[in-house]
């Protein structure tokens, strides 16, 4: 239980008042929040959260990644995995690939499939239902995480579908849940400097409120440490917060640490631990009706990723065999994690692990290298 008059710093005391009171913060407290320098405090705040919600339970998972292709017409400046068709280092995975693949995964023990890529127009949307279908039929327990905001707007234009369409056959073909990618910054000026022919923030969240109506549960993003300000940080996790008000569709919260290395985006500078602990923390408390916050090792590193669980973080993420997009982008972690790995990241923490799915069902935990 968090004491606020114990808590040193005025501003930090009220937010930790209104927080057990049940009293939603504003935006001026996330501000406050996002440059603090009393750290410890605001982690309290953030912690009392999470151990209400969670208790000591830290959540992962053992899933791969299948980026189908990194051929992509937008070439975002932000993005270091994207090729033009013809690039020698472009690629496309048939569906035999999809299936030699995941019948790996399989066999290891994976029990999710995470499924992003590039927007190319040869694809039709049969290549996509094919692949979904094959991946179920290889294992129809397998959770099947799947496409962007981005492509699902994509995919529906260019198969002269509405969303509800499209959503309602590619459900049928086998998607479970859907990731938070895309999302970036909502902010329009920043946005069209990193993304500029992303779809809008605003279509992001339409595309994600029609996604909740369909009954799926998905991520939302935050990609931070780029050209976005603090206010920038602020709008966007409120809006995130507003949209979880309509729908309760987002299940959690993931900042996504900007890597800068192979884009043509450099950072306003590098992140330090402070800034990742402040971010964490403070989108904990701001969003109080998204159920998780994730940090993922793989972006962070696992002496982050430990520490986040005492800054409101609950979920480290999975194993993610063969993740393409950071490391494109020169992540310096290791492009896949053992489950034993993870435990450990969470045991050593000081907390008890969980191995779930993305839509947070709980599953028999192995012993996988």
């Amino acid at each position: 239980m968090i004491e606020p008059d114990k808590i040193r710093d005025r501003k930090l005391g009220v937010i930790a008042q209104k927080v057990l009171d049940q009293i939603p913060v504003n935006r001026e407290d996330a501000a406050y929040m996002l440059a603090t320098n009393d750290i410890l405090d605001l982690g309290s705040i953030a912690n009392h959260i999470r151990n209400d919600l969670h208790g000591n339970t830290t959540f992962y998972s053992v899933n791969m990644n299948l980026n189908y292709t990194n051929i992509c017409e937008l070439r975002c400046p932000l993005c270091a995995f994207s090729c033009d068709p013809g690039d020698e280092n472009a690629y496309l995975l048939t569906l035999e690939d999809i299936e030699e693949r995941v019948k790996a995964g399989v066999a290891y023990g994976i029990d999710e499939v995470h499924i992003v890529g590039g927007l190319w127009d040869e694809l039709k949307l049969d290549y996509f239902e094919s692949m979904l279908r094959l991946i179920k039929k290889l294992d129809p327990d397998l959770h099947i995480v799947a496409f962007t905001a981005v492509e699902y707007d994509y995919f529906a234009r260019k198969a002269g579908l509405s969303l509800p369409e499209l959503f309602e056959r590619l459900i049928d073909a086998g998607v479970d849940a859907i990731p938070g990618g895309g999302a970036e910054i909502f902010a329009p000026g920043v946005r069209n400097k990193i993304a500029p022919k992303k779809i809008s923030g605003n279509r992001w969240l339409e595309v994600m409120k029609i996604a909740h109506e369909h009954g799926l549960k998905t991520n939302a993003t935050m990609l931070y440490n780029h050209q976005e300000s603090l206010e920038d940080q602020v709008d966007h996790m409120f809006r995130i917060r507003e949209v979880q008000d309509e729908t309760g569709g987002f299940k959690t919260f993931v900042p996504l640490n900007f890597h800068e290395e192979n884009t043509e985006i450099s950072a306003r500078r590098s992140s330090t631990g402070y800034d990742d602990i402040r971010l964490y923390a403070t989108a904990r408390i701001v969003l109080h009706n998204v159920p998780h916050i994730k940090a993922l090792w793989m972006y962070l590193g696992d002496k982050m990723a430990q520490t986040l669980q005492s800054f409101g973080v609950d979920d480290i993420s999975g194993t993610y065999f063969n993740e393409k997009v950071v490391h494109a982008a020169g992540a310096k972690t290791s492009d896949r994690g053992s489950e034993p790995h993870l435990q450990n990241l969470i045991e050593s923490a000081g907390y008890t692990h969980c191995r779930i799915t993305a839509s947070y069902r709980k599953r028999s935990e192995g012993n996988k290298e």
